[in-house]
């Protein structure tokens, strides 16, 4: 479906006469970027998971009860190094950079794919709420440290056979001595660190500053899965601001929640061709 050119004329004179601009972005904008977790992009790279294992992309995979220590990091370390350290960084993510790289712009994403950071972005303006596949933390919390474990995930990748790691390779805690898991929101035992607290307090400060203010809340492949974190709080303040809008491109649930139709622009459509028009 084409883009109709007067949404893209309405986007680029909200976001020229801005302020300020918050990036919402989830997961539909990683895919946009060519990191889709199913489809050859699966199949092509994890055949002998497939096989062993039955399993049919990505995301559930992340679920499967794997036996042993050395078979769970024979698949993540796998899915990390592919989606984490190997992928491209997308065009889309480079592209919306050079659209706000002038303004006076923040991001809150619940992508863990360092797309934005590896895009560009400036890292005190990036809120990764969920966390980073390229750390490790204590599963217990013990404490509240977190480990950059790209060369342990390289090694895990090479010396993998049979969908195992060597058990030399399993990641344990240095404090408590138990397991290690990357730094993803999956329980209460999600580790908000330092680091963690003070980019969320500046994002807070953020949408304190602009709001009141021509604020633009720039939401991109956001779904249902957590919409509390991005895409209710973004509806929230376009309805209760005058002088905030909404811009939402998805390929699908478009439709706001709340009754801000008239503060919105709703784009069921290509992320990457909405942007490829609006930087162009």
């Amino acid at each position: 479906m084409m883009i109709d050119s007067e949404d893209i004329e309405k986007a680029n004179q909200l976001i020229v006469e801005s302020d300020a601009i918050l990036i919402g972005a989830g997961a539909g904008l990683s895919i946009a970027a060519g990191i889709a977790y199913s489809g050859t992009r699966f199949t092509n790279n994890f055949a002998d998971y497939i096989e062993r294992y039955k399993l049919t992309d990505m995301y559930s995979a992340s679920f499967y009860p794997f036996h042993t220590l050395e078979e769970k990091w024979g698949y993540f370390s796998r899915h990390i190094k592919f989606n984490r350290f190997d992928a491209k960084i997308g065009k889309v993510y480079t592209d919306i950079l050079n659209l706000v790289k002038d303004k006076n712009y923040f991001v809150i994403t619940t992508n863990v794919d360092s797309q934005f950071f590896r895009a560009g972005f400036h890292s005190q303006r990036v809120f990764a709420t969920q966390g980073d596949y390229g750390k490790f933390q204590c599963k217990i919390a013990c404490h509240d440290e977190l480990y950059d474990n790209e060369d342990v995930i390289t090694q895990m990748v090479e010396k993998q056979a049979d969908c195992h790691i060597p058990s030399s390779l399993v990641p344990y805690c240095p404090v408590c001595g138990g397991n290690m898991v990357s730094h993803l929101r999956i329980d209460a035992n999600f580790i908000e660190n330092a680091d963690w607290k003070k980019t969320r307090e500046r994002y807070v400060n953020f949408i304190q500053q602009s709001l009141g203010k021509q604020f633009v809340l720039l939401e991109l492949g956001v779904g249902f899965n957590t919409p509390g974190i991005i895409r209710w709080p973004m509806e929230q303040i376009a309805m209760n601001y005058e002088k905030s809008a909404l811009i939402r491109v998805n390929k699908e649930h478009v439709q706001p929640t709340y009754d801000i139709q008239d503060k919105s622009l709703l784009i069921e459509n290509d992320i990457t061709e909405f942007i490829e028009k609006l930087t162009h």
